[in-house]
């Protein structure tokens, strides 16, 4: 019984539950991302090149025929993907983070060789030059 206990105790950690929202979201996202290239980008940028689907696009050469038009809108898509997580979650969060590590530092840099060291080191790990200790209230 201790192996279903522990099969149960490992689906309901946090990491576990938080990752399967992640990929239910992601893929969610992915569908959106992608029907707002299929729907509205690819047709503006059809307007300036003249033709009004990327999906037709081929050429043939030596008698095999490659179909490109479906890789440039899945990488119209892929770029819009990593433009928005990057502008909407990894900007954001890492702006918090170091509005985070201004306010509430947890490592202070050596007099002596510039290393980061814990706040309340009173000795350089890399150097090894004494660092007086400020008062810690």
């Amino acid at each position: 019984m201790t192996l279903l206990a522990d099969f149960k105790k490992f689906l309901f950690r946090g990491n576990v539950v938080d990752l399967a929202v992640a990929v239910v979201i992601g893929t969610a996202f992915a569908a959106v991302v992608k029907a707002l290239v299929a729907d509205l980008l690819t047709p503006i940028i059809a307007l300036i090149f003249g033709k009004p689907s990327f999906q037709n696009l081929s050429f043939t050469l030596n008698g095999s025929h490659f179909l490109y038009g479906d890789f440039i809108n899945n990488l119209i898509t892929f770029v819009s993907i990593a433009a928005a997580v990057f502008f909407f979650v990894v900007a954001p969060i890492n702006s918090l983070m170091a509005r985070r590590a201004r306010e509430d530092p947890d490592t202070k840099e050596c007099p002596e060789c510039t290393s980061a060291i814990p706040i309340r080191a009173r000795r350089c790990p890399e150097c090894t030059a004494q660092i007086a200790v400020a008062n810690a209230s």
